[in-house]
């Protein structure tokens, strides 16, 4: 079983974080600090601790948010050589942006500068939410300018920030209602140079089009205009989930539109009676009935079972193809059973379907136990 990533941001996090503080500002009660942080500490999860650090900043830095702010910055200037598991470096700097949230509301300017310097550190995608939503205006209007920054951290800090739908995070209401506002901001990135920017805003798109699917394909049919292959990508990776529910629209944008004259042949569905906890193989044969060749789109599809009883389909990609006049390819997807934080498993029969141009093709079905 894999180490709960809470253990990467361990009882030692406070005091290192201490030492960084001390160093740029001697009067920091450091020994206080580190004891009011590991009050309760070891039962709090990975998020947890890191609001309780951030209280613990604000008790024992200054009382102005705008000297407590400096202080902070120039501690995170300090060499730091902690070793933890790969990704979760920037970790440490979770707390200084959860103070920045929780105490900066009242303190624009201060706050916009911190978060510009430590989401290039540790994303400051969470923490920009709380000025959108109480300072929409002034927030954009500095997101509009970061998307010329030089760093791409900061321009995805631009697209990553607003997705209406951010994992982990509050919904933003206001641009699930109206995104007009970060659509004009995705216009200024569509063509960043940094493809980790470019996920981003492929990401957020795909947010907005679950709320509103015509207004994806609008945008995805503008920006596939004279497009390059980095934006064609993007339009691609945003119509994901349109595409996994069947979207007409969504499919006809990426060439999949024509039904498809297609046959299943030699099914293998391997074990038959799987294990929670392991896996299974789903493999067959694709025909082309036509004499043409034809574009395919073809996915998995899963009925799992919930605790219910009743099965909710989960969609996996396979393959984007074209398959010469009478042609034929074996396709093949191994899919984990052991439970995760987005899917929980249940014993049963599970329904397999293969998704060709959007059209369910019935495959058979396993037995989970």
């Amino acid at each position: 079983m894999a180490e709960p990533l809470k253990n990467q941001f361990g009882t030692d996090v406070p005091g290192i974080i201490a030492s960084m503080i001390r160093a740029v500002h001697p009067a920091f009660p450091t020994t206080a600090f580190i004891k009011d942080c590991l009050d309760g500490y070891a039962q709090r999860e990975l998020l947890p601790r890191g609001r309780h650090v951030a209280d613990m900043m604000n008790r024992h830095l200054p009382a102005r948010f705008p000297d407590a702010v400096d202080i902070l910055l120039a501690s995170a200037e300090q060499p730091v050589t902690r070793q933890v598991a790969p990704g979760m470096a920037g970790f440490l700097f979770m707390p200084h942006l959860y103070f920045v949230a929780q105490y900066g509301l009242a303190h624009f300017e201060p706050s916009m500068r911190a978060q510009h310097a430590l989401t290039q550190r540790f994303t400051a995608e969470f923490s920009i939410r709380p000025f959108l939503q109480h300072h929409p205006r002034e927030t954009l209007r500095r997101l509009s300018q970061w998307t010329q920054d030089p760093s791409e951290h900061v321009r995805r800090l631009v697209s990553e920030g607003t997705r209406p739908r951010l994992p982990w995070a509050p919904r933003l209401p206001d641009f699930q209602a109206d995104p007009q506002p970060v659509l004009q901001l995705l216009e200024a990135l569509r063509d960043d140079p940094s493809l980790y920017v470019r996920r981003s805003v492929a990401n957020n798109l795909n947010d907005i089009g679950k709320d509103h699917p015509d207004m994806l394909m609008d945008t995805a049919r503008r920006w596939l205009l004279g497009a390059s292959a980095e934006r064609e990508w993007i339009v691609r990776h945003a119509l994901r989930w349109a595409v996994k529910q069947g979207n007409p629209a969504a499919l006809q944008t990426l060439g999949y539109g024509a039904r498809a004259r297609v046959t299943i042949e030699s099914v293998q569905i391997m074990p038959a009676q799987p294990q929670r906890g392991g896996t299974v193989t789903i493999a067959f044969v694709l025909r082309n009935d036509d004499a043409r060749a034809q574009d395919l789109l073809v996915d998995l599809q899963v009925h799992f079972v919930k605790a219910s009883g009743n099965g909710m389909a989960k969609v996996f990609k396979l393959r984007s193809l074209q398959l010469e006049g009478h042609d034929a390819v074996r396709l093949r997807k191994t899919i984990a059973l052991n439970d995760m934080s987005t899917r929980k498993h249940y014993p049963g029969r599970h329904r397999v379907d293969a998704l060709v141009n959007g059209r369910a093709l019935a495959l058979g079905e396993f037995d989970l136990r």
